[in-house]
């Protein structure tokens, strides 16, 4: 055998160690000196970069179509800086032979070249082909996010399901607040069983409600309502408790899932505090005491401590157990709070979570906790005590609270007014005081509000010129057993056909989509309109402990009312080639002509556009809107746009929606006319109210 020279055998190992280099399963460049000429690549580099010719270009050249994707500036920076440089699944695209763009996916890492002195040579380039991997994690991402948004939108049909299936509102009765407060479990899944009630009876008492069935989500949601309508429909028919539980009972044998279901059913006498309650399966009923605040005059020390009812010792539904009842009082100032077991069974409660419960209720009914002078006491013990005693240690399944307090009950409100349409101004001051003395909330204020002004200025129109000429308007209002308000409007003339007046013709028309009912019976002693409204509070539906000073409130949109009251004013804006006009204050019947005169005069006829402000407007009555009724028929008719804003929920807005001016769901709405579909009829509301327009 031949023995190689010194020569031949480095040449053979320089030959191998290139071949090794050559076989690396990952992409390996060289690149020497300042321009990074390629000095050295392997067979992986050359299968994502087909076609190239690599070795003796500088890197810049050779990878060119990567000059705007960081690539090449990192190797040049390694080089600039003998810093290496790192990175994870860097996303590439690279120009192929046939014209077309790859994509793929690199783990790189790029390490300054030293000679043997140490002195810098160049960059060495590693990188791994991820791409599979890559676009297996982006899948799962996608994925997971797929699922989420599936998670997010069932959890939103089952708390909208659960919002369905709660009252729409609390009734307001004479001498009794009710309110409840609803937590939703921090678990996944989000709703659960839950629930309460609060329903009139015919006697004029009130059935108040809470229950908990087994389990969550749209099971425990859908039995927690079938539960809840048995209950109310045999309640409301005037059943007794335990006939009522009977009922419920019976539907837990037949449905499954609302086995064990337990509930605590109270029936009160809001005048006498007589009551009557089964807890069948579920814990009793706490009575907070009286603290003399909220109007109860009982004396600043309070009355007593508070004290849990004694068990009736009622079994859970479809357990094949009785119902008895007991009874016992709920004097004046007092409150009465129901619950369900997520309160005392919270994570982190104390010992006796009991007198925990009884203590912070006690406190937040007395304003002792936290500050908030313009809610009721059961409202304090409703959203007050589940915030203290939740936010240090959570809690694992909802909490509902129903709490209803004895208050003494509002008197009838009676106001004799001139028939001036300036004089409704100050008693729509006192139908507000009335009303938020009854308990009433902001949206039966802005109703009850402007309908009584409507009636009351139909009949200023219509009711006198004739032989009697009393010209005095009575307005009466009192708060029925079953949580109505009835207001009177009575006038004592003549009726007589006013001088045409373009700004009226709508106003009981308007007041028909108010209210729940409306009559009115002319006579020859004068006419009586009578009409009727539910007073309803909403209630409180937090999604967590955190939301309890400003969860969504169930039942009621808020109606935000503008602090101008006074008279209304007129303010131009600066404005290019339109005219801007902003109106504060009330447009009623002793406005609206001069509304109407003003925005002709400064839109010239309705021949220049014009922008109208109302967000200020603090009450629109049917007057107000024939006026911008008319003055959009006459922009109509010269092309010339009329743009009104108000603010959604605003008094102004709600009105606009209701007559059918086109309005908009933005903030501020912006409605341009005559560009929309078209305007209303001269009358401006159906005829399907049944009142002739032509009354007023």
């Amino acid at each position: 055998m031949d023995i190689p020279e010194a020569g031949d055998q480095q040449a053979g190992d320089q030959q191998a160690m290139a071949s090794a280099v050559d076989q690396l399963p990952f992409i390996v460049i060289v690149g020497e000196g300042p321009d990074l000429v390629v000095r050295a690549y392997n067979a992986a580099t050359r299968a994502v970069l087909p076609g190239r010719d690599v070795l003796g270009r500088a890197i810049r050249d050779v990878l060119s179509d990567l000059s705007g994707q960081q690539f090449v500036d990192a190797f040049y920076e390694v080089y600039r800086t003998g810093e290496p440089i790192s990175g994870k699944q860097w996303r590439v695209h690279l120009n192929q032979p046939d014209g077309s763009v790859g994509e793929m996916f690199a783990t790189f890492a790029l390490v300054p070249w030293h000679h043997a002195d140490g002195s810098l040579r160049g960059v060495i380039g590693a990188a791994f082909d991820v791409t599979d991997l890559a676009l297996e994690r982006q899948a799962a991402v996608a994925e997971a996010d797929r699922q989420r948004r599936r998670y997010e939108q069932s959890r939103d049909v089952v708390n909208a399901l659960q919002r369905e299936l709660l009252p729409v509102g609390l009734p307001v009765l004479p001498g009794l607040q009710v309110a409840a407060g609803y937590l939703l479990a921090d678990a996944g899944t989000q709703a659960g069983g839950d629930w309460y009630d609060a329903v009139t009876t015919p006697d004029g008492r009130i059935a108040l409600m809470v229950g908990d069935v087994v389990g969550h989500g749209v099971t425990a949601s859908g039995v927690m309502g079938q539960l809840r309508a048995v209950l109310q429909e045999r309640l409301d028919a005037g059943a007794s408790i335990t006939e009522a539980l009977n009922a419920a009972d019976r539907l837990a044998g037949r449905v499954r899932a609302a086995y064990a279901a337990t509930v605590n059913v109270v029936m009160l006498d809001p005048g006498t505090g007589e009551l009557s309650y089964c807890t069948a399966g579920h814990p009793p009923p706490l009575i907070i005491p009286a603290s003399g605040l909220d109007g109860a005059g009982l004396g600043s020390a309070g009355l007593g401590t508070a004290r849990y009812l004694e068990g009736t010792r009622g079994t859970p539904l479809g357990t094949g157990g009785s119902f008895p009842v007991r009874t016992d009082l709920l004097r004046p100032g007092e409150t009465l709070l129901l619950y369900t077991d997520g309160i005392l069974e919270r994570p982190g409660a104390g010992p006796d979570a009991a007198a925990e419960l009884a203590q912070v209720a006690t406190d937040a009914a007395a304003g002792r906790a936290l500050h908030d002078p313009s809610a009721t006491a059961a409202e304090r013990v409703c959203t007050q005590t589940l915030e203290l005693l939740v936010r240090s240690g959570g809690h694992a399944d909802d909490i509902t609270l129903l709490a209803a307090q004895r208050v003494p009950a509002v008197p009838e409100m009676m106001l004799n007014l001139p028939a001036e349409p300036v004089a409704l101004r100050g008693s729509r001051l006192e139908i507000a005081a009335w009303l938020a003395a009854a308990g009433a909330a902001d949206e039966d204020v802005f109703v009850i509000q402007h309908a009584i002004g409507e009636l009351a200025t139909n009949a200023m129109e219509h009711a006198f010129g004739g032989d009697f000429g009393r010209d005095v308007i009575e307005i009466r209002a009192r708060l029925l057993a079953s949580g109505l308000v009835e207001a009177t409007i009575t006038d004592h003339g003549g009726w007589r056909v006013p001088e045409r007046q373009p700004t009226r013709g709508r106003g009981l028309a308007l007041t028909a989509q108010l209210v729940q009912s409306l009559r009115v019976e002319p006579g020859v002693d004068g006419t009586v309109a009578t009409m009727r409204h539910p007073l309803l509070r909403p209630a409180r539906l937090l999604a967590s402990f955190a939301e309890s000073v400003g969860g969504e409130m169930v039942g009621s949109e808020s109606v935000r009312t503008p602090p101008h009251a006074g008279d209304m004013t007129i303010t131009e804006l600066p404005g290019d080639d339109e005219a801007r006009i902003r109106l504060d204050g009330p447009v009623d019947a002793a406005s609206a002509a001069e509304v109407r005169a003003e925005l002709f005069r400064r839109s010239r006829g309705g021949t220049v556009p014009m922008t109208v402000d109302l967000s200020g407007v603090s009450h629109l009555a049917s007057a107000g809107v024939s006026a911008l009724h008319e003055v959009a028929a006459q922009h109509l008719i010269e092309k010339a746009p009329l743009t009104l804003i108000a603010v959604s929920g605003s008094p102004a807005r709600r009105i606009l929606d209701l007559v059918g001016l086109p309005s908009s769901p933005d903030l501020p709405s912006s409605v341009s006319l005559p560009s929309s579909a078209g305007l209303p009829s001269s009358t401006g509301l159906p005829s399907s109210t049944g009142l002739p327009s032509s009354t007023g």
